[in-house]
């Protein structure tokens, strides 16, 4: 299951931004008294007592405004909302309720989510002004004061907000049994994404169509056949930043994110006829930090002039255009004719047992031995690297920790050496790796 999505909205200048970089730890939405100053939606991680969601900040709600840019803000608040399964209204104790706050309630109580109502901007600690008291007319449940410059006030509303999501059991039962394997299938626009989750379901599940951005959601495809059980997750293309100036695209940008988080498997589809772009390298690389088993999917092949070489020079071109993920297969499919899908399916199990594997310490320590005999750990100033023992901590992905006795002699080099060691030995295609390091203690003898 994927982490809950909080939204927070209001009208402009009640301190949304600054409650955003409050609850996130980090300054990442322009804080300004200007209104209409954060008009794109900003998202970060948030934390809270276990829970860990998306928070998504977002430009000031106008609603009878129209100007241009308030339109847009209004538009992608809207958009935020669609897609977030709590709300923060925040509202401004020192102007009390305005007609704003009241038709933005009134947009809020029509999206039917759970809302949580801040009353921002009660710096001053004990009695609440008689403004505070206003805020039960929008009729919104029990209103929470806040400082989002102080910090006052935010313990209790971001307990209110868990308070909504759902419990561990929910969870489970909302999440498609351990069975299945969960497959995030990613890209920019217009690589046909829709059309290979239409030829492997054998049904018009998506909307197909070249005009780029069509898919705005992610979508789950449920398939049972002779290969097991999947669960495809088709997702909107991810565009290069700069260029997504289309609120929906931003919206997009999150929930293929998102879908990738869900998926333990994710199909990197690249256009045979365009070739590799810098785009591709950046949808490969969410995969690619979030741990997640990766298989490196061209599209259209059926539409490119080959001869007998044709395909061993692509293979070569890509490696080296993927240097930074050379554990991923690259396999050659086309949507439109079905072509290699059944070893698609086939490589998707193999990269998922991969990603999920675990190597017991004995069988670590001895690759590590023979390794470290053959080339000898780094040194300096006479000081030589000596790894004690590691042993494996988790899978998805497949993490190794490693007990040395200086960690600033664990050079990347080393790393990546050992990495390759191990992966002669066990495999591990189609997962990246982690490796933790750690100093033994020097009393520990």
């Amino acid at each position: 299951m994927s982490r809950p999505i909080v939204a927070i909205v209001g009208r402009p200048n009640v301190g949304k931004s600054t409650l955003f970089n409050k609850l996130i730890g980090q300054r990442l939405s322009i804080v300004d008294d200007t209104p209409g100053v954060t008009r794109d939606r900003i998202y970060g991680d948030c934390e809270w007592q276990r829970h860990n969601f998306l928070l998504i900040d977002t430009g000031g709600i106008e609603p009878a405004s129209d100007d241009i840019i308030l339109v847009q803000m209004r538009r992608q608040a809207q958009l935020a909302i669609d897609s977030a399964d709590v709300i923060i209204f925040v509202t401004d104790v020192k102007t009390g309720v305005v007609a704003t706050d009241e038709e933005v309630a009134a947009m809020l109580r029509k999206s039917g989510k759970p809302i949580v109502l801040c009353v921002n901007k009660c710096d001053s600690i004990g009695d609440m002004p008689a403004e505070f008291y206003e805020f039960y007319n929008l009729a919104l449940d029990e209103p929470i004061a806040v400082s989002s410059v102080h910090g006052h006030g935010t313990g209790d509303l971001l307990e209110e907000v868990c308070k909504y999501f759902p419990t561990e059991e929910e969870k489970e039962d909302d999440e498609f049994g351990s069975e299945y394997i969960k497959v995030a299938v990613i890209g920019k626009p217009n690589v046909g994404k829709s059309s290979l989750v239409n030829a492997i379901s054998g049904e018009e599940r998506a909307i197909v169509s070249n005009i780029a951005g069509t898919t705005r959601d992610a979508t789950d495809t449920i398939i049972e056949n002779e290969h097991g059980k999947f669960v495809f997750i088709d997702t909107a293309g991810l565009r290069r930043k700069s260029r997504v100036d289309d609120a929906i695209e931003k919206y997009s940008v999150i929930r293929a994110k998102m879908a990738v988080e869900r998926a333990t498997v994710c199909v990197i589809m690249i256009d045979a006829t365009e070739g590799f772009t810098e785009q591709d390298s950046k949808v490969a690389g969410i995969a690619h930090e979030m741990g997640k088993a990766c298989i490196i999917a061209v599209n259209k092949w059926d539409a490119v002039e080959k001869d007998g070489k044709t395909m061993d020079v692509q293979r070569k071109k890509l490696m080296n255009d993927f240097s930074f993920m050379p554990y991923a297969p690259i396999i050659f499919i086309s949507a439109k004719t079905g072509q290699r899908l059944d070893r698609l399916y086939e490589l998707i199990k193999f990269v998922d047992e991969q990603n999920a594997m675990r190597i017991s310490t004995g069988k670590l320590n001895d690759v590590l031995a023979a390794a470290t005999a053959r080339v000898q750990p780094p040194t300096d100033k006479g000081r030589r690297l000596k790894i004690y023992y590691m042993t494996q901590a988790s899978t998805r992905p497949p993490t190794f920790v490693c007990f040395v006795n200086r960690k600033d002699l664990f050079h990347y080099s080393y790393q990546r050496y050992l990495d390759n060691q191990i992966r002669e030995i066990f495999g591990l295609e189609g997962t990246p790796t982690n490796y933790v390091i750690r100093e033994r203690d020097k009393n520990d003898t």
